[in-house]
């Protein structure tokens, strides 16, 4: 089974609780520490097996190789891809069932890492999340006032859209906006509008 570790809590000593996200849901398993386990981190993808124990609510995490990207090697494309996936944990851990859909989501946006702006890749990607939930607001009227918008446009958590002058926060051009919501690309969008939606994105999806 594959997934990506979206959680990582140290347990006793040196053990871990490990919560991953694969094509069939989350699952979080216990991990003991040992001089013979690889090193596991947040973010990676990995190859694992479960052990369930009839003494124990949660299942051990065994047989764990690492299936590594090169772009890990860079530190900043790293912590910006940990920065991403840890958003995962708050926003699925509640729900009753998760489709491959998020599971699909990471490993596409992994494989795009290093191909692109990773900030870029993060903010198509949520796009789509968006999407798929049936969250993604289209229609420019603002979140506060439920006036339209006209001219350039606020994004506030969950990329809703709001007047400036509501919102209190930087703006994004109309135009590159509009390309981002129908086609999910930011290819209209200056780095400075991409840093701004990362921002928003990191206060929770």
């Amino acid at each position: 089974m594959q997934g990506f570790i979206i959680s990582l809590n140290r347990s006793r000593d040196e053990d871990l609780v490990v919560t991953i996200l694969s094509d069939r849901g989350l699952d979080t398993l216990y991990r003991f520490y040992g001089a013979r386990h690889g090193v596991i981190n947040l973010g990676f993808k990995i190859d694992f097996e479960i052990i369930t124990n009839v003494k124990s609510s949660i299942g051990q995490l065994r047989d764990v190789i690492h299936l590594g990207y090169p772009w890990l090697r860079d530190h900043h494309k790293l912590r910006t891809w940990q920065q991403f996936v840890v958003l995962f944990y708050p926003h699925l851990k509640e729900a009753e069932e998760t489709d491959d859909f998020y599971f699909n989501l990471l490993d596409h946006a992994a494989e795009q890492w290093s191909k692109q702006n990773p900030k870029r890749v993060a903010v198509e990607a949520y796009i789509r999340l968006l999407e798929h939930e049936g969250r993604l607001h289209k229609e420019m009227y603002c979140f506060f006032c439920d006036a339209p918008i006209n001219k350039e446009i606020s994004l506030i958590r969950s990329f809703l859209p709001a007047h400036a002058e509501c919102a209190h926060r930087l703006t994004i051009e109309q135009h590159g906006l509009k390309e981002l919501f129908e086609n999910g690309s930011t290819l209209f969008l200056n780095d400075k509008e991409v840093e701004n939606l990362w921002l928003v994105l990191l206060e929770g999806i």
